[in-house]
C-alpha cells in the first residue's frame, strides 16, 4: 500500500485549492491532489472579473457590494458570511496584485474595473464599476499566479491523481484515497486535515459551460460519507452561452455595452428590468430569454436570442474581450464586431454544495456542528454567500476569500491537532468499488449519462414544475440502478478514462437526484429556482436553507436550517 503523509491535503487545484495551499504551506507540510494538471483547472475559464469595491473609477463601498450580493441571492445568503466576503475582497485583490497578477490598468496605473450584472452603487440606484479584470482572462491569470506562488512556496503536487474516498478515523478526518491515473494503482494520503476544492457539477445537464471534468466529485464523495449537501436546488443558468455549445460569452460583454435583442431587434430586457436592463442578475436575464423564446420572439423561431456588440468600438472589443472574439470566430465563423452572437442560457454554477462555516470548516447538521479536520471551498462548498442566485464576479471572490480563510483555518488546526490513526484497510471501499465497476455488466456509461443530462435539462433547469420534477426523480432512480452494472470495454489500468467516467457518473446521478428532490420540496420561486406551479417567493415558509442527506439506498433525505439575517431584511427584488 502506497501511503503519503502530510499535515494537510488539498483536493483540487483550482483557485480555491491553490489559495488554500498557499496559505497553509506557510507553516505546514501540504499536498495538492488533482485529477488534472493545476493550470487546466476550471478557474482558468473565468473571464470577466473579480468583484471588489476598490473605487478606482468611481465611489464604491463594500456595504454596497454586500447589499447587491444579498439582494441578488434573493435574500437566501447568510449575511454574516457575505459581509466577511465583501470586506475581505478588497484586501484579497490587492494581495493578488502584489503576487504579480497582471490586471488591466487605468491610464493612472490603477486596477481597471467595469460594470457587471447586479452590481450597483448606493444600494441599487444604478450600475457601478466593481469588476477588477485582466482583459477577459481573469480566471486564467489568477490560476497561473497562484500556481507559481505555490511552486515557490514548496507545495507538493500530485497531478493526475483521482481522489475517490474520504478516510474517517475516531470521528475525524484522516486523509483520502486516490487512483493514480498513469498506473491505476491506489494511493493513501494520510493527513490531519483535508480540504475539498473540486469545483461544480454542471455535467449533470446537457448544455453547460462546465468542462468535462466538473462532475461533482468532492460533493459526491462527502455525500456518500454521510455529510449533507445544502441548497442543491439552486443551479444557475448563465444567460449567454454560445448557442448549442454552452461555451460562455462573459457578462463583461454586456458590461462593456453589449445588448440582448430578440427577433424584432428589440432590446427586450428594458421590459423586464428597466433600471439595470441587460445587467440584471443572471437568473432574471435567463428567464427573460426563455420567456422571449416561449412567446415566439426567438431568432428565426429557434430557442436563442442575439447578443449585439456591433455598435461598440471594434478596437476596444478586441482589446478588452480578446478571448470572446476568438471563441466566436472559431466556433461560429462570425466577427462579433459586425454580426450579433447567437446565445442561450447554459448550465453554469452550483450555488449549493458542501455546507461550511465562514472559516471553510465543513458542518454536518442544522446546528453548524463542525466535522474535525474537514474543509471545503469554492464551487463545491456552500458558505452560503450566493444563496439562491450568484452575482457575476462573486465566484472568483468566493474562491479567493474562502480559499484563503480555509487555508488559514487548516494551518491553525493542524498545528494543534495530532495525526489521527488510519482506519484498518483504508483502501477497502475504493478497491471494492473499482472491482464492481470493472466486473462484466450490460450498461454503457455514455448511454446512462446522456439520458440523465437530457432529463435534467428538460425538466429541472430554468423552469420547473412538480409533475416534471417527480418524473425526473423516478428516472434518476432507474438510472442509478442501471449504473450498478456498467460495461467497461477498457480493461486496462493505465489511464482508464472509462473507469474514471463510471465513477464520475455515480456522483452525478446522486447529485442530480438530490437537486431534483430539493427542487420538488421547495414550493416557491426564489432566485435561480423557478417553479411554474409556485411562481411567487414565500418567505413565511421557505426563507430557509435546504439540507439533503444520502440514505443507505442512495436516495435523498431532506431537512432545513435557518438563514442568517443581519443587516438587510428581505424585500421584493426589483431592478
Amino acid at each position: 500500500m502506497a501511503v503519503h503523509q502530510f499535515d494537510g491535503v488539498i483536493v483540487g487545484a483550482g483557485g480555491a485549492g491553490l489559495m488554500a495551499a498557499l496559505q497553509a504551506s506557510k507553516g505546514a507540510k501540504i499536498a495538492v491532489v488533482s485529477k488534472l494538471y493545476p493550470t487546466r483547472s476550471h478557474t482558468g475559464t473565468a473571464q470577466g472579473g473579480i468583484g471588489a469595491a476598490l473605487g478606482n473609477l468611481e465611489k464604491d463601498s463594500w456595504e454596497w457590494h454586500m447589499f447587491d450580493t444579498v439582494k441578488g441571492s434573493d435574500y437566501l445568503a447568510d449575511q454574516d458570511a457575505v459581509e466577511l466576503m465583501c470586506r475581505e475582497a478588497v484586501e484579497t485583490v490587492y494581495e493578488l496584485e502584489h503576487m504579480g497578477l497582471p490586471f488591466s490598468r487605468t491610464p493612472e496605473g490603477k486596477i481597471a474595473q467595469r460594470p457587471f450584472g447586479g452590481h450597483t452603487r448606493e444600494f441599487g440606484k444604478g450600475p457601478v464599476r466593481r469588476a477588477c479584470y485582466a482583459a477577459d482572462r481573469t480566471g486564467h491569470m489568477i490560476l497561473q499566479t497562484l500556481y507559481q506562488q505555490c511552486i515557490k512556496q514548496g507545495v507538493t503536487f500530485f497531478d493526475e491523481f483521482h481522489v475517490v474516498d474520504l478516510l474517517i478515523s475516531e470521528g475525524r478526518t484522516a486523509g483520502v484515497v486516490a487512483v493514480e491515473l498513469a498506473t491505476g494503482e491506489l494511493h493513501t494520503f494520510h493527513a490531519k486535515g483535508v480540504m475539498f476544492a473540486t469545483g461544480g457539477s454542471g455535467r449533470m445537464f446537457k448544455i453547460t459551460s462546465n468542462a468535462l471534468t466538473l462532475t461533482g466529485d468532492g460533493m459526491g464523495i462527502l455525500y456518500r460519507r454521510g455529510i449533507p449537501l445544502q441548497d442543491m436546488e439552486f443551479f444557475q443558468f448563465h444567460p449567454t452561452g454560445i448557442y448549442k455549445m454552452g461555451i460562455l460569452i462573459t457578462e463583461a460583454a454586456r458590461g462593456e455595452g453589449g445588448i440582448l435583442r430578440n427577433k424584432a431587434g428589440e432590446r427586450f430586457m428594458e421590459r423586464y428590468t428597466p433600471t439595470l436592463k441587460d445587467l440584471a442578475p443572471r437568473d432574471m436575464v435567463s428567464r427573460a430569454i426563455h420567456q422571449e423564446v416561449l412567446e415566439g420572439r426567438g431568432i428565426d423561431g429557434k430557442d436563442f436570442v442575439h447578443l449585439d456588440l456591433t455598435h461598440l468600438d471594434a478596437d476596444a472589443i478586441h482589446k478588452k474581450l480578446p478571448d470572446i472574439t476568438d471563441f466566436v470566430e472559431t466556433y461560429l465563423g462570425i466577427d462579433p464586431t459586425k454580426q450579433p452572437i447567437p446565445v442561450q442560457p447554459t448550465a453554469h454554477y452550483a450555488m449549493g454544495g458542501i455546507p461550511t462555516d465562514a472559516s471553510a470548516r465543513v458542518v454536518v447538521d442544522d446546528k453548524k456542528t463542525v466535522m474535525p479536520g474537514l474543509y471545503a471551498a469554492g464551487e463545491c462548498a456552500c458558505v452560503s454567500v450566493h444563496g439562491a442566485n450568484r452575482l457575476g464576479t462573486n465566484s472568483l471572490v468566493d474562491i479567493i476569500v474562502f480559499g484563503r480563510r480555509g487555508g488559514k483555518s487548516l494551518l491553525e488546526d493542524v498545528k494543534r491537532d495530532p495525526l489521527p490513526p488510519l482506519p484498518a484497510d483504508p483502501e477497502k471501499q475504493a478497491r471494492e468499488r473499482i472491482a464492481r465497476l470493472m466486473a462484466e455488466g450490460g450498461q454503457r456509461v455514455s448511454d446512462i449519462r446522456t439520458e440523465m443530462q437530457a432529463r435534467m435539462t428538460e425538466k429541472a433547469s430554468v423552469f420547473r414544475i412538480a409533475e416534471g420534477l417527480t418524473d425526473v426523480i423516478g428516472r434518476l432512480k432507474q438510472l442509478r440502478k442501471r449504473a450498478e452494472s456498467v460495461r467497461l470495454t477498457d480493461r486496462g489500468k493505465a489511464y482508464n478514462a472509462e473507469l474514471m467516467e463510471a465513477m464520475e457518473l455515480e456522483y452525478l446521478l446522486e447529485l442530480a437526484e438530490a437537486t431534483a428532490a430539493a427542487a420538488l420540496a421547495r414550493q416557491e420561486s426564489r432566485g435561480a429556482h423557478y417553479r411554474e406551479d409556485f411562481p411567487k417567493r414565500d418567505d413565511a415558509n421557505w426563507l430557509k436553507h435546504s439540507l439533503v442527506w444520502r440514505q443507505p439506498d442512495g436516495s435523498p433525505r431532506l431537512g432545513t436550517k435557518p438563514v442568517t439575517i443581519t443587516r438587510f431584511e428581505p424585500k421584493e427584488r426589483k431592478y
